[in-house]
């Protein structure tokens, strides 16, 4: 009649689970049920991260020798409950083995209802009723205020008070011994005089205390009440079986006098009736009562009567999900926890920007708490590990929150950004005045010198280099993404064409007036014209292999700084970048070196000193520009690789054009044919 214990254990662990108790103390009657109990919940216990901080057998009968065995038996039961941080406590045993609980409690320490120290939670099972015996008139259940209890299902049977209210002692004298206790009297010979102390046998029930007699069908009766209603529909249907039996036989008369009770197993599995509650049982195919516990709260009042108040259910035939229901704002705690919901853990939470960190040697419930390592975030308390912000997310200073990233790019609106625009326009306007000055004054003898139309393409070129970083700045689109690089290696390597065919014709222009030479034959355009072609087409095939398998993207880069998102142009294939500037650095290289060995040629025809100084200063950015390059990151990325661009293209332009600008502006008199074929002596 009693559902079945596991739905009891697993209502337990929910409770527990529901109210966070992770650190709980166990008191169970020393006899095989509760050890069986014991065996079946810590293991439940367990799996669902909860410990057990102590367990307690409490013995149902008591031999002593001594009052001084009375009271170390008294100190042992309390010994764990004042200062455990367990406060959750978990009854498991008859009614009987409550009481002298709680006496020895009071034994141990006559104000520990009082004392501040005790706040507890009890959770007691369905074998428990709060009923005391009447010799137990002053038991100090008090301690059990605001008990959460498991109970069977009760209701209200139509009558039920009312035929209490009526119950004489004439009516049932079988409960004498029960009268005198409950009542406090003692039946007498009725030819004795009456004398106080004396009982009538018209003493009415509903004058007790609550705790002596509750005038409500508790949940054991209820259950009596539903098994004598089962009871009869099963002997019911054993009598209808067997009357049609002998009906269609012709035998005798059947007589309940005859039914033995293990006959009556079978009527009982699959069993429903509607009692006269209103409620429908049914038992399933195993004869166990299909139903699950209430969950009631305690609330004792001064006094002693008592009233329990339905809280939540647990109920196996429920929805999934749904098997385990409370309403905590119904729940009265103790009163030392001031209507608080009350702590069972062994230590504080963990809050959140840390995680749990096991201590050695103890149970997993008890632990330390460690900050979030670095970029990662706990958001909730007892987070046994921190997590990671999603990619465009960073953790804020508290390691409690993610907070969505800004994008960021070399804009030209910031201070960078203009800096770098201006300089770039600064250079640009520069090189546009030193080309219209050259093109102005392209017959003298210093623009003639050393192929004017090299000049003229090598100003162009880093015109546009100067040009090109603007597809450095601003946020990455897919057309500045796929241009801007290419674009950069093509026009950087026509410039240092041009230098490299400059400095060649230096040299064989000096190697030609040799007597007996050869190299006259390469001395005109064609040798420059072939150089810069070559070369620049050289670099044009790399770019278009590149832009033709990997190209580059825009993309964000969501990982190199904290707190930003970072805009950028994805380069597709790294291998294919650098390969451009290995070539750009092939060239300089060589263009540094024979720029060097022609540096003493005579000054009639000689840029070479020029060139070495302006090629040292352009090697010298872009061996530097790698490291750096590779150890900034966002949009600094970008900042050096333009500083790179407008340095060694300002190089250039300074190193090789500024004599001759010189020259041409402010020394006209030089400007002639007659100085500039002077030798040195």
């Amino acid at each position: 009649m009693v559902p079945n214990e596991d739905h009891q254990h697993t209502g337990i662990v929910h409770l527990l689970l529901h109210f966070k108790w992770t650190w709980v103390g166990l008191l169970l009657a020393e006899d095989e049920s509760g050890e069986h109990f014991a065996e079946v919940l810590e293991p439940e216990l367990s799996r669902n991260e909860i410990c057990l901080a102590f367990t307690e057998r409490i013995q149902k009968q008591f031999f002593w020798d001594s009052v001084e065995d009375i009271n170390k038996y008294a100190s042992n039961i309390y010994r764990y409950f004042p200062y455990s941080n367990a406060s959750a406590l978990i009854f498991y045993g008859e009614s009987m083995a409550l009481i002298p609980f709680s006496t020895f409690m009071f034994m141990a320490d006559p104000h520990v209802q009082e004392s501040a120290s005790f706040k507890k939670v009890w959770i007691t099972t369905a074998q428990i009723d709060f009923v005391l015996g009447g010799h137990q008139r002053n038991g100090h259940l008090q301690y059990f205020q605001g008990a959460i209890s498991f109970t069977v299902h009760t209701k209200e049977v139509l009558g039920f008070q009312t035929f209490l209210q009526h119950v004489t002692f004439d009516q049932a004298s079988v409960l004498q011994l029960f009268w005198e206790q409950a009542f406090n009297c003692e039946f007498r010979d009725p030819s004795e005089m009456w004398v106080e102390g004396a009982c009538t046998g018209n003493e009415k029930l509903e004058s007790l205390p609550g705790l002596l007699f509750d005038m409500h069908m508790a949940g054991h009766s209820y259950s009596i009440y539903n098994a004598v209603y089962a009871a009869a529909h099963a002997l019911h249907d054993f009598h209808s079986s067997r009357f049609s039996h002998r009906a269609e036989a012709g035998g005798r008369r059947f007589e309940f006098q005859h039914v033995q009770p293990w006959q009556m197993h079978q009527f009982l599995h699959g069993l429903s009736f509607n009692n006269s509650a209103g409620e429908s049982m049914f038992f399933n195919n195993n004869g166990e009562l299909d139903a699950g516990f209430e969950i009631t709260n305690l609330v004792i009042f001064p006094n002693k009567s008592f009233q329990r108040v339905k809280v939540g259910r647990v109920d196996p035939r429920a929805g999934k999900g749904k098997e385990f229901t409370i309403n905590e704002d119904l729940i009265t705690w103790q009163a030392s926890f001031n209507q608080a919901l009350p702590l069972s853990v062994c230590n504080d939470f963990c809050p959140p920007g840390f995680q749990k960190k096991k201590k050695e040697g103890e149970k997993f419930c008890c632990y330390d708490c460690s900050p979030c390592p670095e970029g990662k975030i706990s958001n909730q308390r007892d987070m046994k590990d921190c997590i990671k912000c999603p990619e465009d997310q960073y953790p804020n200073e508290d390691q409690d929150e993610c907070h969505p990233k800004v994008i960021t790019f070399l804009s030209f609106q910031e201070p960078l950004g203009i800096g770098l625009a201006s300089v770039a326009v600064s250079f640009s306007l520069i090189t546009i005045l030193v080309l219209g000055t050259f093109i102005k004054h392209r017959n003298t003898p210093i623009v003639r010198a050393n192929n004017r139309e090299i000049t003229y393409v090598l100003l162009i070129s880093l015109l546009l280099c100067f040009l090109c970083t603007f597809l450095f700045l601003g946020h990455p689109r897919k057309v500045t993404c796929f241009l801007r690089q290419s674009a950069f290696a093509v026009i950087f390597t026509v410039a240092v064409s041009c230098v490299l065919a400059k400095t060649i014709t230096v040299v064989v222009a000096f190697m030609a007036t040799k007597p007996g030479s050869n190299m006259k034959k390469w001395v005109g355009k064609r040798l420059t014209t072939s150089t810069v072609l070559f070369c620049s087409l050289l670099q044009a095939g790399i770019c278009m292999v590149w832009l033709g398998t990997s190209p580059p993207f825009p993309d964000f880069d969501m990982q190199s700084l904290t707190r930003e998102t970072v805009a950028e142009c994805n380069e597709g294939s790294v291998t294919m970048f650098y390969s451009t500037l290995g070539y750009m650095g092939f060239l300089s290289f060589i263009s540094l070196t024979v720029a060097f060995l022609g540096r003493k040629l005579p000054d009639s025809f000689n840029e070479a000193k020029f060139i070495t100084f302006s090629m040292v200063m352009f090697c010298s950015v872009w061996l530097s520009f790698v490291p750096t390059y590779l150890s900034t990151k966002g949009k600094y990325m970008v900042a050096v690789e333009i500083f790179s661009i407008l340095s060694s293209s300002a190089g250039l332009l300074v190193c090789i054009f500024s004599p001759k600008y010189y020259i041409i502006v402010l020394r006209p008199e030089l400007n002639t044919k007659e100085k500039i074929i002077r030798r040195k002596d």
